[in-house]
């Protein structure tokens, strides 16, 4: 009679820090200030260009803020009972699973402000696989603890569950190893 797994629940659900936005945002402010000082400038004697500024706003808005905006949002980690699923892509979409049952190895890297901000990069290192990097996650230290602790708990239950060597050697009628009498 074996029990069933407890069922899955998400753990936690992450993004990279929010501070990537900020350089893109500047950016936009400043691009929608250039292109109102230059319609103030050019207002409406020239039209062509104040349609060549429009485009020019538009296209630095668009490539200097929504793509920014875009990637990060389209990078996403979330935490299971059961596994780890990494999700990053805008056109293509690359999903990538690991399950603690497998066990793997996690460090924690800070470059730069990340560690007056609380967030890294975490590295799991599955095994024989290549490394899955969670880049610059708040609180990566919270969030290596608490991977650690899902490999761990998953090792328990499993050990837990299976019998041991000299059961199984031995069979279910069989006395343990130490128990053997002439």
């Amino acid at each position: 009679m074996t029990a069933e797994p407890p069922p899955e629940r998400v753990v936690a659900r992450l993004r990279p820090h929010a501070r990537r936005l900020v350089r893109p945002a500047v950016f936009v402010v400043l691009v929608m200030v250039a292109g109102g000082f230059g319609f103030g400038v050019f207002q409406a004697q020239l039209a062509w260009l104040n349609a060549v500024v429009a485009a020019l706003v538009v296209v630095l808005v668009v490539f200097g803020g929504a793509v920014p905006l875009f990637r990060w949002m389209s990078e996403r980690y979330v935490v299971t009972t059961r596994r780890l699923v990494v999700v990053h892509g805008l056109g293509t979409r690359t999903r990538r699973e690991l399950l603690h049952s497998r066990g793997y190895d996690v460090t924690v890297r800070r470059r730069g402000l990340q560690g007056v901000f609380r967030s890294g990069d975490v590295l799991v290192f599955p095994g024989d696989d290549p490394a899955v990097v969670l880049a610059d996650v708040p609180h990566a230290d919270l969030v290596v603890a608490v991977l650690h602790d899902l490999v761990e708990a998953h090792e328990a239950r499993r050990r837990h569950r299976e019998p041991d060597w000299d059961e199984i050697v031995g069979g279910p009628d069989r006395p343990p190893w130490g128990d053997v009498r002439a």
